[in-house]
């Protein structure tokens, strides 16, 4: 799924032009990353939870050399599906 995607469901969804369903898409997105980093989360009712995750830094290969690479520590985000997607799906 991409962001025109998005804008194309919407434009098709409430029948507006694309420039104005491309920029709900843009401020949908915005504000779901803006509550990730608020909350930690989140939840979209009947599809399913998003969170934001610490890792801890740690050793890796370089797949090219071998060698030891050291990877800082960071945060990723975790989708958990609902179970109403997964029966959807």
């Amino acid at each position: 799924m991409s962001k025109a995607f998005i804008a194309s469901v919407i434009q098709d969804s409430v029948e507006c032009t694309g420039v104005a369903a491309n920029q709900a898409a843009a401020d949908l997105i915005a504000a779901i990353v803006r509550e990730m980093k608020k909350e930690g989360g989140f939840t979209l009712p009947s599809f399913g939870t998003f969170t934001v995750r610490k890792t801890k830094a740690r050793k890796a290969l370089n797949p090219r050399t071998g060698e030891p690479v050291k990877v800082k520590a960071g945060k990723t985000v975790r989708f958990k599906a609902s179970p109403n997607l997964k029966k959807a799906v």
